[in-house]
């Protein structure tokens, strides 16, 4: 009986302490509640859209995105599509003969849905997962998978990467649509759509990721390992400098179009151009405050200055206009505005209010003088000013974005993003070394953009032919292209 009992005993002992054992595993396997501190911890994280609030001991509580946050990305997201769907289509449309107005809207409409399938299928990936300093992975996110409504940390904390993925899907859908200014009235809508296909792989796809990409070559603000510390905010090289190049490009290559010098070409509607003017201002809103992928205070810079350099800007053309040949016009208003917003873009979450002003005035003169003088001086046919505007405004705005940028207002130039300490951006933004940076993205961009442009546009016209026949220019490409007519009667 004696030792029945202690075999007894001894079993008891050795099956509590196998209790203890997987209780204390299943303790360890289970994240303690927050404390009172550590949930603080994460509202305040959530309000200064800061990293979240993590410990070994739990993984926040809060888990998903922030409601505020996402709400404002994703009313970001629609504004810059409005600035393609209607804005552009309209600014474009108006300025075209009324012959070829259905021809923009096609383009725009047929571009927005092209770039979604190439995004979907591989270009979000190429851009956002992280790959070379040069590209991203072509497989990570194909067809979008694994983007849900997790945040990707890489890029927001507060943000859910379905909402960032679609947001940044808008830039791509309007960057090519600038493209379509230059070469307006003249070029073919199916070859359109062939050089936007490739000029999305072999320019914007590599472009965006060097600029904005976690480990992109020249994401100065994000890659502690950049080679390049350049910055750029909202799209000045990614966006303008590239298509606003490509569009001269392009349209050098295509020539001039049927009767151009001869022909009265004026703009058809500056009422609708005005509109969409209008359209494209607000629009630009959710391009720039947008771009801080929060709700917070950098997008509240973004968001003010914008607005000064545009209107500043909006004010300049048309009263230089009114110096110089004795009547201010609506189309200068309108490209002044645009202007505005094109110079600001790169620079407008990393300067102050005076900056704005001053590039408010900038962006008023130097494309103005572009458009007025140097097109007819060296007779190219960029039809609407896509070249002054976005190329010599995107270029402008890169490098005065290098000169005006200040740690005072955005905190992630300075040595307390790890990030900026680690490659020097916050030594360059403090002795002004930045322009010199700025500088070399300027070259990549320029040279990227030149160089594909003139080897994508040779073959599609060897393939397919860029230009519709003379018979059909002549006639308007809404009735041979597309069939139908704007206006009857």
């Amino acid at each position: 009986m004696k030792k029945f009992l202690q075999i007894f005993a001894t079993v008891l002992a050795l099956a509590t302490a196998s209790f203890g054992l997987q209780a204390q595993e299943a303790a360890k396997a289970t994240p303690k509640e927050p404390t009172v501190e550590e949930r603080l911890g994460d509202v305040e994280a959530y309000i200064n859209n800061g990293a979240r609030v993590t410990t070994a001991d739990h993984a926040g509580k809060v888990t998903g995105a922030g409601p505020g946050h996402n709400a404002w990305m994703m009313t970001s997201a629609a504004l810059v599509l409005f600035m393609t769907l209607p804005g552009l289509a309209l600014f474009y449309g108006g300025l075209v003969r009324k012959k070829n107005m259905l021809s923009v809207i096609a383009q725009c409409f047929g571009i927005a849905g092209l770039v979604t399938i190439l995004w979907v299928l591989f270009g979000y990936s190429a851009v956002f997962a992280a790959g070379s300093p040069y590209l991203g992975s072509l497989t990570k996110f194909a067809f979008l998978k694994d983007v849900t409504s997790a945040p990707n940390t890489d890029y927001a904390a507060w943000v859910s990467q379905n909402v960032f993925a679609m947001y940044q899907m808008m830039f791509a859908i309007i960057t090519p649509a600038l493209i379509v200014g230059a070469i307006a009235e003249r070029m073919k809508f199916l070859a359109i759509l062939v050089f936007v296909t490739l000029w999305m792989v072999v320019v914007y796809f590599p472009l965006a990721h060097m600029v904005w990409g976690v480990d992109g070559l020249m994401n100065g603000v994000w890659n502690g390992d950049a080679k390049i510390k350049a910055i750029d905010f909202a799209g000045g090289t990614v966006v303008h400098m590239s298509s606003g190049w490509s569009a001269l490009i392009l349209c050098l290559i295509l020539g001039k179009r049927a009767g151009f010098g001869k022909t009265n070409m004026s703009p058809h509607s500056m009422t609708l151009c005005a509109v969409g003017t209008g359209m494209l201002w607000v629009g630009w809103y959710g391009f720039n405050a947008g771009s801080a992928v929060a709700a917070d205070g950098v997008a509240a810079n973004a968001f003010m200055t914008t607005t000064i350099a545009a209107a500043v800007a909006s004010f300049v053309w048309p009263l230089i206009e009114w110096v110089l040949r004795g009547k201010p016009s609506i189309l200068g208003f309108c490209s002044g505005a645009v202007a505005g917003l094109v110079v600001i873009t790169p620079a407008a979450g990393f300067v102050n209010a005076k900056s704005a002003f001053i590039i408010g005035i900038i962006a008023g003169i130097v494309p103005y003088i572009a458009c007025a003088y140097l097109k007819p001086m060296l007779k190219y046919d960029d039809a609407l000013d896509t070249f002054g505007v976005h190329a010599v405004g995107g270029t402008i705005g890169a490098i005065v974005t290098g000169v005006f940028a200040t740690a005072d207002v955005n905190g992630n130039l300075t040595s307390a993003n790890s990030y900026a300490a680690k490659n020097g951006l916050d030594k360059l933004v403090a002795n002004g070394g930045l322009v010199a940076e700025q500088f070399k993205a300027i070259a990549i961009t320029l040279a990227l953009s030149v160089v594909a442009t003139v080897v994508i546009a040779f073959i599609v016209k060897m393939v397919i032919g860029l230009r519709p026949t003379e018979e059909a220019e002549t006639q308007g490409l809404d009735l041979a292209e597309h069939g139908e007519e704007a206006y009857h009667g």
